[in-house]
């Protein structure tokens, strides 16, 4: 056998697997359990974070077929863990209690401040404002970086029309990609694009963690960060990992989506993360024929839950064609010239560098 055969010289050779259709490394996604190594045969664990019984099977495989290359080794053997990943585990508190969530929250290198644009509600547009705010606060002078954390959903990519895929280095660092001199990463940059991300919380938590602690992001004045729905794994990833200036609420007129912001706004409340204020996005639509405005959505409700929550409304964005028209083509609104969405983001960022806390 040869003496270089040990379970960390098997873990490093399989840095170099990735997860099938995407260029991230089993390891750094934690699927790699108990490693055993016993004369020429090895035993390596895979955990089971997928319900994609296919996935889990072509992680085998490659596993199998890396490990068998080493020199020395005679046998492997690939079982399949079944648990979640566990939890790194922190040393308990003098009585007993459960260790800080917030114990690994650190200061972004390269970054002075960060904007999460969130929203419980799907649906509502938050993408889009994450967009025309991030190019608005550029607009004003900023140098600005745009993370997409929907890893279900990535629809950064496409409303930027950035089809070019970040750089991994040797060291497994990410260098995000660029676009309108903005630096970008998305879950969409590194997936094929009709392939459905099928994973369960740990792989969720584990990729955000990544986009935010693996990304070389570099002298950024603000990094926009948009939120998937809910109140979930992202989120309380984000909040875990960095210290935020500030959260973004978005919403709807309607009743149905104010629900889900309110939860959203008591989320942020509860682990102490400030909420800048809320912006109503589809507010009215006016006719360019007439000027008449219509509240297509109902009216004055994200002013309502502003005021519920005694927080500033942030702005009121129409409904505009150019949005919608922008978003599909990479043309976003903000970059129309006279027109009254962008004076309405530029007025949004204006607000936001103003109430922006310096987080540490």
């Amino acid at each position: 056998m040869s003496t270089s055969l040990t379970p960390e010289a098997v873990m490093t050779c399989l840095e170099d697997v990735n997860l099938p259709g995407t260029t991230r490394s089993v390891v750094s996604l934690e699927l790699i359990g108990e490693i055993r190594v016993s004369g020429g045969d090895v035993t390596v664990t895979v955990v089971r974070t997928s319900e994609k019984e296919e996935t889990i099977d072509a992680v085998r495989q490659a596993v199998a077929q890396k490990v068998s290359g080493l020199p020395g080794v005679l046998a492997v053997t690939v079982p399949v863990d079944d648990r979640s990943a566990p939890p790194k585990k922190a040393p308990a508190g003098p009585h007993g209690q459960s260790p800080d969530p917030f114990a690994d929250r650190t200061k972004l290198p390269g970054v002075g401040r960060v904007i999460a644009v969130a929203s419980a509600k799907g649906g509502v547009g938050k993408s889009s404002v994450a967009v025309n705010l991030a190019l608005a606060l550029q607009a004003e002078g900023h140098k600005v970086g745009l993370m997409d954390a929907d890893v279900y959903g990535p629809s950064i990519p496409t409303m930027l029309g950035v089809t070019e895929p970040p750089v991994i280095t040797d060291d497994r660092k990410i260098l995000p990609a660029t676009n309108r001199g903005m630096q970008v990463i998305s879950m969409g940059l590194l997936m094929d694009p009709d392939q459905p991300v099928i994973w369960r919380g740990p792989l969720v938590f584990s990729a955000v963690k990544q986009f935010l602690k693996d990304v070389q992001w570099e002298d950024l004045d603000y990094l926009v960060v948009d939120m998937p729905p809910g109140t979930g794994d992202a989120q309380l990833t984000l909040v875990q990992q960095v210290p935020l200036a500030g959260v973004v609420m978005v919403t709807t007129p309607q009743e149905v989506a104010l629900a889900d912001v309110r939860r959203g706004i008591r989320m942020f409340g509860d682990v102490q993360v400030p909420v800048l204020g809320v912006v109503e996005n589809m507010s009215y639509f006016e006719c360019p024929e007439t000027g008449k405005q219509y509240d297509i959505f109902g009216r004055g409700g994200g002013a309502r839950v502003a005021k519920e929550y005694e927080l500033p409304l942030l702005g009121e964005i129409p409904i505009d064609p150019l949005i919608r028209e922008g978003g599909d083509v990479g043309q976003p609104a903000v970059e129309k010239d006279g027109s009254p969405v962008r004076a309405a983001f530029l007025k949004l960022a204006a607000q936001v560098d103003e109430m922006a806390v310096d987080a540490t």
